[in-house]
């Protein structure tokens, strides 16, 4: 238990495990919302329904594809990491969360400020009802970025944490997520599960502490946090208490996710020891030449994909019924020809998103390059990561340094 209250040493090289998870935490969710998103056309505007609420069994889909813990986990890792390298340069914490906050937040509102924009001008001019309710949609997925602007906002009192207790902030977090959700539904405090949206995502960002020892520690260790977390989903969402799924389905008596309730802290757990099950197989494969490519490519285009993907989509079902007149107004029926067409659910808004991503870049590698420019005392960093990855820090993650144990 010692070797898990402090941090392993620095490890030696890149690693491209980190970089792949993190990309592909948010291409996941970029195709779970052109796939799955059903749009139901009411007189106030759009609202939005999946195939959960449809199909039996579905929900156990969403224990590997919310991937949400898994995110904020990783991010952990990177800020430890990248902290630690800054404060060798000399780097003040201050400096440190607000250089990040700021290569978040300036993409993210470029975004939001766009639709808002759009938005207004649209239901003014045409006079049309539901443009909030679509607007509002649009940039729905963005309450993600939102969370993890807090989490890099509260990190000062992250590291404090993990330096003075270790593992045990960990065990702290937990419980008070358990107490929140006992006030929550044991004593009607309806409003209290909000405090969730700091303490299981702070648990989720805090454990990201500890990658390096997850990764150094014996292969048994990560099937017991897989098997502790399936354990505790099956535990939790089959005593009646929680859903069984981890996003929300309209029509169950609560969501999982908004806010999170303890039921993620067991699948943190879970996703944790899949992923590092999964590593030395992945490990083999991203070093070989295809695979290395395709993840340079995702890591250079999942967040902005993750940005613009709903604008996309968007535009695809607009064109849609342009051209196609297809009738907003009918409930999709989830049978055996729509589930033949969800390829074409994703190709479509791919396609509608590319120039749309290729756009956004270049406004987004523009105003990189201005506040580099206007920001002299800066440390320097690789201009090319910061203008193409503002949600991820400047300097990438590194590889293992140590080997497995048996």
């Amino acid at each position: 238990m010692l070797r898990f209250m402090t941090t392993a040493a620095a490890p030696a090289r890149r690693d491209t495990y980190v970089d792949f998870l993190r990309a592909l935490s948010l291409i996941v969710v970029v195709v779970w919302h052109w796939a799955f998103t059903i749009l139901d056309w009411r007189a106030d505007g759009p609202h939005a329904t999946s195939p959960l609420g449809f199909t039996r069994g579905l929900w156990l889909a969403t224990w590997l594809f919310q991937v949400m813990p898994l995110f904020f986990f990783i991010g952990g890792f990177v800020h430890i990491r990248s902290w630690e390298r800054a404060q060798a340069r000399g780097v003040s914490m201050g400096a440190f969360v607000w250089r990040r906050i700021r290569q978040l937040l300036i993409p993210a509102g470029i975004v939001l400020l766009l639709w808002i924009a759009v938005g207004g001008l649209i239901g003014s001019y045409f006079n049309l009802t539901g443009v909030g309710r679509a607007v509002k949609l649009v940039v729905s997925p963005l309450w993600f970025l939102g969370v993890y602007l807090m989490l890099i906002a509260l990190l000062p009192i992250g590291l404090w944490l993990h330096k003075k207790v270790g593992v045990l902030a960990l065990v702290w977090l937990a419980g008070a997520a358990m107490v929140v959700d006992v006030a929550r539904f044991g004593k009607g405090l309806e409003d209290i599960g909000w405090l969730n949206m700091v303490l299981v995502w702070g648990l989720a960002h805090q454990a990201g502490f500890f990658y390096q020892n997850v990764v150094d520690s014996p292969r048994r260790n990560d099937w017991a946090l897989l098997w502790a977390g399936l354990f505790g989903l099956v535990g939790l969402v089959g005593s009646g208490l929680y859903p069984g799924s981890m996003v929300g389905v309209p029509g169950e008596r609560f969501s999982n996710m908004a806010p999170p309730t303890f039921v993620i802290v067991a699948l943190l757990l879970f996703q944790i020891g899949f992923a590092e099950l999964m590593r030395p197989r992945m490990q083999i494969l991203l070093e070989r030449p295809r695979w290395k490519r395709v993840n340079e490519l995702i890591n250079e285009f999942s967040l902005p994909l993750y940005l613009v993907h709903t604008t996309g989509m968007a535009l695809f079902l607009f064109l849609t019924w342009l051209w196609l007149r297809y009738d907003m107004d009918k409930p999709a029926d989830v049978d055996l020809g729509w589930w033949l067409t969800r390829p074409l659910a994703i190709i479509g808004p791919l396609i509608c998103t590319i120039p749309v991503l290729l756009l956004f870049r270049k406004i987004q590698r523009r105003g990189a390059a201005a506040a580099r420019g206007s920001d002299a005392a800066a440390p320097a960093v690789p201009a090319q990561r910061d203008a193409e990855q503002p949600a991820v820090d400047a300097e990438a993650p590194e590889e293992i340094g140590s080997p497995r144990r048996p």
